[in-house]
This record gives structure tokens, sequence and C-alpha cells, in this order.
């Protein structure tokens, strides 16, 4: 998504995705054939909960989906990663890497004939992470 024209202030500083060496280097080697890339972290059924990574305009996002971030890999364009906006509200509090495994890929994502897949690991945001998120609830709720 383009960035809003005449936004006031900037937007949280902490990152919501990040990208592991050894996914970056398989993100370089799948970019080289296939061109720019994105993620959508899938929301279960047949692909399980994986990150699916296709050529960018290959896999269409709209409003029900949210953009988490892009991964900074050098030497490629950066990677959108999406997830479902149902999805992210159990999500929001947590950082999500994404990883890569020797392994049976999901479904049509690219890395599955490299006899890889691509996976995500996921820990909760620390106090100072939800600040600047805006995800710290307000002095007496409960």
């Amino acid at each position: 998504m383009p960035p809003t024209e005449g936004a006031a202030a900037p937007g949280p500083t902490t990152a919501r995705v990040a990208v592991t060496p050894a996914a970056g280097e398989l993100l370089r080697s799948l970019a080289a054939r296939h061109g720019p890339l994105m993620f959508h972290q899938s929301g279960g059924c047949c692909d399980g909960s994986s990150p699916m990574c296709y050529p960018v305009g290959m896999f269409r996002t709209g409003p029900g989906d949210v953009l988490l971030g892009a991964l900074e890999v050098d030497g490629i364009d950066p990677v959108e990663v999406y997830m479902s906006r149902s999805q992210f509200e159990y999500w929001k509090y947590t950082h999500l890497t994404i990883d890569v495994v020797d392994g049976r890929g999901a479904g049509f994502s690219l890395e599955v004939p490299e006899g890889k897949r691509f996976l995500t690991r996921s820990r909760m945001f620390d106090d100072a992470e939800l600040a600047d998120l805006g995800l710290v609830p307000s002095a007496g709720r409960t």
C-alpha cells in the first residue's frame, strides 16, 4: 500500500516481521528466477498455517488482508508479508520471523521444488514493542 499523502506522524518503529539469514538466501535464489516476491501467511485448512511465497501479482490481496511489513533482504526488492485481517486479530501481539527448513513445502509456494519449506517462528512482543505499536491496554481494563 502506498503511504498516505499528508500523513501527520510517523508510525511505529517496531517491525512485525523479520527474516532469518537462511530464508533470505533462499529468497534471493527464488527472486533470481521469479522476480519480485511476496508472502501471505495462510490461515489454515489445506496449507496449515504457513507463509506462502508467491511472485508479486500471482496472489491477490484485498481489503480483508493486512500488510504486516516488508522483509529487507540484500540484493532483492523488499518482500511484503500479508495476513488475513481475521487471523491478524489473533496474531497482532506477536512478532513473526520467516525461516526455512528442509522438508516438503505447502501448496503453490515457490520453495516447494527446492525441497525446502518456509515456516513462521513467533514470539510475543515485549512491553516496549507493544507500547510502540499502540497495543498496550488502557489502565483499569480487565
